[in-house]
């Protein structure tokens, strides 16, 4: 049986599909023990995992970013992201590259001390660690231990090549595709971080690690073994050069319960005389757009007179009160792995759980992406006919509706062909695969 320890970062979007991958390695025979925040006890008590306290990030998001307990820098740091938002693409971009600067390797010897002391404790045979936790993935390397990769998001975060830049989408949407003059500042910031944080990377390895060698790339730092993608294999994704199995699980996250007798009803108020339904949320982080939110409720409510919807509205809800009604109901929070089993379309940012949760469910989706990964999700989004895309700071309520309503006609064949694909993987495909990658290359410890 071997012991793995899965190292999640404090997001809550990042720690409940590694929750689930502990469940499914646990029930294929694994030791497993999930090493994330307090806060996050909770998921690993769930999958019937061990559980061991371990920080790796000042940052943390569980459930609602605005309501989470920030220290004011990082407070600050959310608020500039959002204002980034209404600018568009590029300078959200430009923001988020910036502010890398000064929470990616905040505190690195920390890290390392505390999962050399854990590794000591335990000796596991293997660790599972987010490809975006670079703190986590640079101390194994530093301890020389084995480890795969899960990757959270879109898969070119695992860099496919020379070329490929973190946080440089490998594509854009038709919709949000930046001009010529725009995209030498977004590349410029990213190339600069590349040779900062490589650096930083190599001069911690010469401090901590002499013995062992110095990451070409710090953003390519990733498992040699194998890695895990949270997405279907898409034909068309950039791949990186061979070394890691890689494996393609479709997606992570599976309903786990159904919904309660107090939403069953609230579904049944809201289609009244055979109403569509449709989804919104926008994530964690984002549901603060609530001036986007309106739109999109607006475009359902006054475009869709066959159509309700139901909004994710996170701590902004109380702003959105005035829209709840016969056709609308305006939550703080809702059991979207469930409603994605009764709804009929979705609005989302293009976040990846959202993304293939809705590929899961067979449910089209107008995704309306504002940062990170987001856009190049949107694009395989349009690319495979599993939603269309427009700019949430640009579409109106007409647009919104028309989009809705188009794609409810045109997506159903794709959709439905792209969720047999992705049903057949998930997460305990993914914990067979992984352990089997696990045996067959399995380095020798030393006592």
């Amino acid at each position: 049986m071997p012991r793995i320890v899965v190292v999640s970062p404090p997001f809550l979007s990042h720690a409940r599909p590694l929750a689930e991958l502990s469940r499914a390695l646990r029930e294929n025979g694994a030791e497993v023990w999930f090493a994330c925040t307090p806060s996050f006890e909770w998921l690993a008590r769930d999958a019937a995992a061990h559980f061991v306290p371990l920080a790796v990030t000042r940052n943390a998001n569980t459930g609602v970013a605005e309501e989470t307990h920030q220290d004011a820098e990082e407070a600050a740091r959310l608020v500039e992201f959002l204002e980034a938002t209404r600018q568009g693409p590029v300078r959200t971009l430009v923001t988020q590259a910036r502010h890398r600067r000064s929470d990616m390797l905040a505190d690195p010897d920390g890290v390392l001390d505390e999962l050399a002391a854990l590794d000591s404790r335990l000796r596991p045979d293997w660790y599972l660690v987010d490809q975006l936790s670079y703190p986590v993935t640079l101390a194994l390397h530093c301890l020389g231990v084995p480890y795969a990769t899960f990757c959270p998001g879109h898969p070119s975060y695992v860099l496919s090549g020379p070329d490929a830049y973190f946080g440089v989408p490998y594509d854009w949407p038709h919709a949000l595709c930046p001009g010529p003059a725009e995209l030498p500042e977004l590349l410029s910031a990213a190339r600069e971080n590349d040779r900062l944080f490589t650096a930083l990377f190599g001069e911690f390895v010469h401090r901590r690690a002499q013995d062992r060698p110095t990451p070409a790339r710090a953003f390519g730092l990733t498992s040699p073994y194998a890695v895990l993608y949270s997405y279907p294999a898409f034909p068309w994704l950039p791949r990186p050069a061979p070394g890691p199995v890689s494996l393609f699980a479709g997606h992570t996250v599976t309903p786990s319960s159904r919904l309660d007798d107090a939403w069953r009803k609230r579904l049944e108020a809201l289609r009244g005389e055979g109403r569509r339904i449709v989804l919104v949320a926008l994530g964690t982080f984002l549901s603060a757009r609530d001036d986007v939110l309106r739109t999109v409720v607006h475009g359902v409510l006054d475009h869709m007179q066959d159509a309700a919807v139901v909004v994710a509205a996170g701590g902004r809800s109380h702003r959105l009160a005035d829209l709840a009604g016969e056709r609308a109901a305006v939550m703080p929070s809702v059991p979207q792995q469930a409603l994605l089993e009764h709804v009929d379309l979705m609005v989302h940012h293009g976040g990846n759980n959202s993304f293939t949760e809705c590929v899961r469910a067979g449910v089209p989706a107008l995704v309306l992406p504002f940062s990170s990964d987001q856009f190049s999700v949107a694009r395989d989004a349009e690319r495979s006919g599993a939603g269309v895309v427009a700019d949430p700071n640009a579409a109106g309520p007409a647009e919104i509706g028309d989009a809705l309503e188009a794609l409810s006609i045109t997506a159903g064949p794709r959709v439905a062909e792209l969720a047999d694909q992705v049903c057949e993987r998930g997460p305990r495909w993914g914990a067979e695969r992984l352990l089997a990658v696990m045996r067959e290359r399995a380095p020798v410890r030393s006592a």
